[in-house]
């Protein structure tokens, strides 16, 4: 939906007039800031996503389940995609079916990645998607979804779960087939442990991702993605095309998963190798959210939660040590894939005690945000107001923290690789995680 755009002399004198004010502990106002920022964005988005300035954020992660129960309420979105490993969350949606365990401690581990089932919110979130679910005015019921790559900082999984999936679907249908390729696929997979190997993330002579059995196994996933490709009419009609789209994306999963493992075999530069890990991460979690949204079309939108690096429209930039890392984001292969149908509010803070984030300097971005009426309040940025450009590219950037080094503070840049802005004066640290030291 347009309206017109005015201009404004000052960037103080914009953010005045066009920040939407709210408390995440007051319902009258949370609500009509949503409604107001959902109505204000194209009426062709499906796929909104949603950012977190850093992970150890609790007011943020709080700020996220009360924005998915208003877009499940009242604005048709049916599932909701967190920064996890897409094959484990299967368990966690089962979970909130009423199917499957019967205990929220019984997927808190399997069903996520990097102890992300630790964290009270995420409970939270889950326990009340149940419960949404269990009740039977509800028509359309809400579904999890992880969109993370099978990985984890330090390690990376090997392949067997994946693939094991897409041969059991293959062997439901046609044993004989499914057997075959599971024979070859079993001789190459050698020990979970060899492939998981946390030195392999820095030492391309503890990975086993060039290893002839490895490279032996890329090519038996190419043969059964080939072949679910060329029976496809076959395999929907003797099962359903949910089931069928389900295998094609769990072994597109692996072939990805491979050659990211393969990555981390070749020698070169640390830092290039990291960048292109990254990279390959970042295109496995756009995929994964378009399988996502295509399965959803005729359900209803969906909500995706991850970093605001992960999520931005722009290039991604990390410094690790003395290496300045690039590479292009989840949200700059969903801007190319989706155009107006992705739509993104990226998350700021102004201060944080328990993650080592002071007072933002006088004159950055998150002091001047977080000096109007709050305490929190919305901004429109990429496709909001026009902004004197002087002012936005003279921008200071604010320090980082001294404890958690997943924070990022906002730049001049996040004025394109957002629609929105949800800026909070304060948050806690995670319930659920250790302290940082």
């Amino acid at each position: 939906m347009s309206r017109p755009t005015p201009t404004y002399a000052t960037l103080d004198d914009w953010i005045l007039h066009e920040a939407i004010p709210f408390s995440v502990d007051s319902s009258e106002t949370f609500k009509a800031s949503i409604d107001k920022v959902i109505t204000l964005l194209d009426d062709s988005v499906e796929l909104l996503g949603f950012g977190e300035a850093l992970h150890g954020g609790e007011d943020i992660l709080i700020f996220r389940n009360r924005l998915f129960q208003r877009l499940a309420e009242t604005h048709g979105y049916s599932a909701i995609a967190i920064e996890s490993s897409f094959p484990r969350a299967l368990v966690v949606n089962e979970y909130i079916a009423g199917r499957g365990p019967a205990s929220y401690e019984a997927v808190q581990d399997t069903g996520f990645s990097h102890g992300f089932g630790r964290l009270d919110a995420n409970r939270e979130l889950v326990e009340w998607m149940r419960q949404y679910n269990a009740d039977p005015s509800h028509r359309v019921k809400l579904q999890f979804y992880g969109f993370d790559s099978p990985t984890e900082m330090t390690s990376t999984d090997s392949p067997s779960r994946v693939l094991h999936f897409v041969l059991d679907y293959l062997t439901s249908i046609d044993s004989a087939s499914g057997q075959e390729h599971r024979q070859r696929i079993d001789s190459l997979l050698g020990q979970e442990a060899d492939w998981e190997n946390p030195a392999a993330m820095m030492d391309p002579t503890k990975s086993i991702g060039l290893s002839p059995a490895a490279t032996a196994l890329r090519i038996e996933t190419e043969d059964l993605i080939s072949e679910l490709h060329v029976r496809r009419p076959e395999l929907v009609a003797k099962s359903d095309e949910s089931h069928y789209l389900e295998a094609v994306q769990y072994a597109t999963v692996a072939r990805q998963l491979l050659n990211y493992h393969a990555t981390l075999a070749r020698k070169s530069e640390p830092g290039k190798r990291i960048v292109e890990g990254l990279g390959i991460r970042d295109v496995m979690m756009a995929d994964n959210l378009e399988y996502i949204v295509y399965r959803e079309r005729c359900r209803g939108n969906v909500l995706a939660f991850a970093h605001n690096n992960h999520l931005q429209r722009g290039k991604a930039q990390w410094q690790l040590g003395n290496d300045l890392l690039t590479w292009w984001p989840v949200g700059s292969h969903l801007n190319e894939m989706f155009g107006p149908r992705y739509a993104v509010i990226g998350s700021a803070i102004g201060v944080s005690d328990a993650n080592g984030i002071g007072q933002p300097e006088a004159g950055t971005l998150e002091a001047r945000l977080t000096a109007v009426q709050g305490p929190a309040r919305f901004i429109p940025t990429h496709k909001g107001q026009e902004l004197p450009s002087s002012a936005s590219a003279a921008l200071p950037t604010r320090s980082g923290s001294m404890k958690n080094p997943t924070y990022f503070a906002l730049t001049p840049q996040s004025f394109t690789d957002f629609d929105w802005l949800a800026v909070l004066d304060s948050t806690a640290y995670n319930r659920g995680w250790p302290p940082l030291q």
